[in-house]
């Protein structure tokens, strides 16, 4: 840490840093945030999941073999058929708004978590 000036201008006291020392106290306050977060329960996803999705593997599919379900116990606890499911993993059907949500509850994952970005205009 370099050194820190006080500054006092027309009656008010200043603190002047460097921007690398500004962007560490940052850094710091927001990794603490996070960390209250997860102490508050807040999960986490590991690495490998997060992984799978950059590489763009269906959302679906990594979320149910992280949750360790079968295509069927999900396909079963969210209320559709075991085809249907395995139509969405594998990209040949979307799956309405109202079976997305289904799923997204048995995986314990927002709808927002399920459906790929889509660039705005």
């Amino acid at each position: 840490m370099s050194e820190i000036q006080k500054l006092t201008i027309d009656g008010k006291g200043y603190v002047l840093l460097s921007e690398e020392d500004y962007e560490d106290l940052i850094d710091g306050l927001e990794a603490h945030a996070i960390m209250a977060r997860i102490a508050a329960g807040e999960e986490t996803w590991p690495m490998e999941v997060v992984e799978a999705r950059v590489r763009g593997e269906n959302s679906v599919r990594v979320y149910r073999n992280y949750r360790k379900l079968t295509a069927s116990e999900l396909a079963a606890a969210a209320g559709i058929s075991q085809p249907y499911l395995s139509d969405i993993e594998n990209g040949k059907k979307t799956g309405s708004v109202a079976v997305l949500k289904r799923i997204a509850k048995v995986l314990k994952v927002d709808l927002d978590d399920l459906v790929p970005d889509v660039a705005e205009d």
